[in-house]
């Protein structure tokens, strides 16, 4: 009733295994390498869901000198403000001390509070956007050293990369840190290309100040991307030495900008 076929007698073997063709092959090939692709993404964002996780059994003191520093940034900078003697220094002063507030308060909330992960997600956002606005504020006060077509290509240069920075850490939370800390270093370092106008137009000093706040950034950056020193997990960990660093450039470039405003440079 029933008839075996074989290769012996001229019909198909259904126990052999025929040749895949060099198009199916190819397809196999891509799908794999696609599959491939999307596992890596996903390990690495498990990587960097593990991390925030870690990050959540934060030390005692995590958050704490940003929140000590939002309202002494704030009040520093409406004095810069109100003794700014021109239109446009009051202006770049405002433009500093409102990123300033930003970065220092937005931190404050993101790392004191307990926040729902959809919460914590979008504060993060915030926090880490912050850090490309407080770069483009930094650098506006010391357009006014420069003549105004040097100011405005370095204006352009830095906020152009600042919101092109907010943009990528908005849209893409999970980044890993060796791809954005980078970023943050090669925009703060775009003084370099002006270091000679704002010796001329600045003086020693004020380049000296600008190289060390740009300094004290990129050791903080160095840091908060490898986690070291972690000198007490519990208390003081690798994070909070990051947000001493950033304090302290703060303050240096705050000084370097003071003395700029204050002689009533014009653009």
């Amino acid at each position: 009733m029933f008839t075996h076929r074989s290769a012996d007698s001229g019909g198909t073997s259904y126990g052999s295994v025929g040749t895949v063709s060099p198009v199916t092959q190819k397809r196999r090939e891509r799908s794999l390498d696609s599959l491939r692709d999307h596992v890596e993404d996903k390990v690495e964002e498990a990587r960097e869901a593990a991390q925030d996780f870690v990050d959540e059994l934060k030390p005692r003191l995590r958050g704490w000198l940003h929140a000590g520093m939002a309202p002494i940034a704030l009040l520093a900078g409406i004095v810069l403000i109100v003794l700014a003697p021109s239109q446009n220094g009051r202006i770049t002063a405002a433009v500093f001390t409102v990123t300033a507030f930003l970065l220092f308060g937005t931190s404050a909330v993101y790392h004191r509070g307990n926040w729902s992960p959809r919460a914590t997600d979008w504060l993060k956002r915030f926090d880490h956007s912050n850090i490309f606005l407080i770069i483009a504020g930094s650098y506006t006060p010391f357009a006014l050293l420069l003549p105004r077509d040097q100011a405005t290509t370095m204006l352009l240069i830095v906020w152009l990369g600042a919101i092109g920075g907010v943009l990528f850490r908005v849209f893409w939370v999970r980044a890993p840190r060796w791809l954005y800390v980078p970023i943050y270093v090669a925009l703060g370092w775009v003084a370099v290309f002006y270091i000679g106008p704002l010796w001329t137009y600045g003086g020693a000093a004020v380049v000296a100040l600008v190289i060390a706040g740009g300094l004290l950034y990129t050791l903080g950056a160095v840091v908060y991307g490898i986690k070291k020193p972690d000198p007490s997990p519990r208390w003081f960990g690798y994070h909070e030495v990051f947000h001493t660093l950033t304090i302290l450039a703060f303050i240096t470039h705050y000084i370097a900008a003071s003395i700029v405003l204050h002689r009533g440079a014009v653009v």
